[in-house]
């Protein structure tokens, strides 16, 4: 029986094999060729040969292949060389401000929580935190400094507090 098999597999690929052998003998005379434009004009003149494709039914999927593992998340180009060389220094490059000096023109009376300070150089600081006082001072100077966690603290000369402030303007 195995035999049979064998022999119609044969006699059915004997024509495929003839033309492979046909295709071979063409190749090696292209290949002899030796002028450039000639011999790639020899090579587009030779037929395509195609074996035929057998249907292939699908296959169930095994349980192996049922518990994959999640996709890889998209990761993102690689930055332009010139913003990795400066990767980390960030922080260095950039030099902060450590505090301003000013002063409130005119009277300034206190603060409340949410009182609005207008500063001479046109800056406007509002209290963040819930401090109160009661100040009586004419053109106090005032030093707007970075606190912990971004924050910043308004010194203002004459008093003995200083309260959380955010720049509003």
């Amino acid at each position: 029986m195995k035999q049979k098999t064998v022999l119609s597999l044969l006699i059915s690929a004997a024509p495929l094999l003839a033309t492979a052998a046909a295709t071979d003998a063409q190749l090696q005379q292209c290949r002899a060729i030796a002028d450039k434009t000639a011999r790639l004009a020899c090579y587009d003149a030779l037929p395509v040969v195609t074996a035929p494709t057998a249907a292939v039914p699908p296959r169930p999927a095994s349980a192996v292949e049922m518990k994959l593992p999640p996709p890889v998340p998209h990761i993102a180009p690689a930055p332009p060389a010139e913003a990795a060389a400066k990767f980390g220094l960030e922080q260095r490059e950039v030099k902060q401000v450590e505090r301003i000096e000013s002063q409130i023109t005119g009277s300034f009376e206190g603060w409340n929580p949410g009182t609005r300070i207008r500063l001479a150089n046109g800056q406007v600081w509002q209290v963040s935190d819930d401090s109160r006082a009661s100040l009586y001072l004419q053109n106090p100077k005032v030093v707007v400094r970075r606190a912990a966690m971004g924050t910043f603290i308004l010194e203002i000369e004459g008093s003995n507090q200083a309260p959380r402030v955010r720049r509003i303007d």
